[in-house]
């Protein structure tokens, strides 16, 4: 079975898709094919969404399902002629915090992503940071980083790191075990001055050979003993060194993220 499922909102649409993506993530027997319409300002665009999502029903014979951010309630009364199942992620929550509050809400557009939120600079100033002390480089770089993953090649080094900038707002750096770093008995000598700030990620080595493989194939980098060898000689430096680490092997980026911020005691830098 899949389902369409729409994106609307009158910004980027990023925490709606989250959201929707989240609660279908519970019904794993189902396919979604997700369509995103951001930036959803004036009648005309919502009168071609309502064509479209009615070309959907027609042709599938079943309700799309929509997610929906659209501040402007006269355009959200208007998208709701469309023959879909609605989630409008604004009425569901504000209406409470209304009488809670004892204000109305500003009605206004993008406020959680607005150019006049410190919290907007501070983003961009984590992501500029992990971009620059990415791989390796940067070193010098190390004593403003609020964390320093550690770990070999494609374990999800990067990908953690710019999801904790984008998300929290974290200076996050990272540091790729090569094969000489397994000859010594202490950590690198890079990030030698900063053991507080490292954590260690590790894989299962068939996910890892897995990866490679798929960015490199039948190469030594790729095979199955060089992944094997590496993720074992970059475990024992962990516990030789007292480096908390963790397993991503099945842990989604949100996951990873989360784990590391509880296990070295990080706080959110942006609301």
């Amino acid at each position: 079975m899949e389902r369409t499922v729409f994106i609307v909102s009158d910004h980027t649409g990023l925490t709606a898709e989250s959201v929707a993506r989240s609660l279908l993530a519970q019904f794993e027997s189902v396919s979604f094919r997700y369509v995103t319409r951001p930036f959803t300002e004036t009648e005309e665009q919502v009168y071609d969404l309502i064509y479209e999502i009615n070309a959907i029903f027609q042709r599938d014979r079943v309700r799309p399902i929509v997610f929906s951010t659209l501040a402007n309630r006269a355009l959200y009364d208007q998208l709701k002629a469309a023959p879909a199942l609605h989630f409008d992620l604004f009425s569901t929550y504000l209406g409470e915090l209304e009488r809670e509050l004892g204000q109305p809400p500003t009605g206004r557009v993008g406020r959680l992503h607005s150019v006049n939120d410190n919290g907007y600079f501070t983003r961009i100033d984590a992501v500029d940071f992990v971009l620059a002390t990415d791989d390796g480089i940067g070193e010098r770089h190390y004593q403003m980083a609020d964390v320093i993953l550690m770990g070999v090649s494609r374990v999800g080094k990067t990908p953690t790191c710019l999801f904790l900038g984008l998300q929290y707002g974290l200076r996050a750096s990272n540091y790729p075990l090569a094969e000489n770093d397994f000859e010594r008995d202490t950590l690198p000598e890079p990030v030698r001055a900063y053991k507080e700030k490292v954590f260690g990620l590790t894989i299962a080595p068939a996910r890892l050979h897995q990866i490679r493989t798929q960015r490199r194939p039948n190469s030594q980098y790729a095979s199955m003993e060089q992944c094997e060898y590496e993720v074992r000689r970059a475990e024992l430096l962990f516990k030789r060194m007292g480096i908390p680490y963790l397993d991503t092997t099945t842990a989604s980026i949100e996951e990873i993220a989360t784990n590391i911020m509880q296990s070295v005691g990080l706080q959110r830098r942006i609301g």
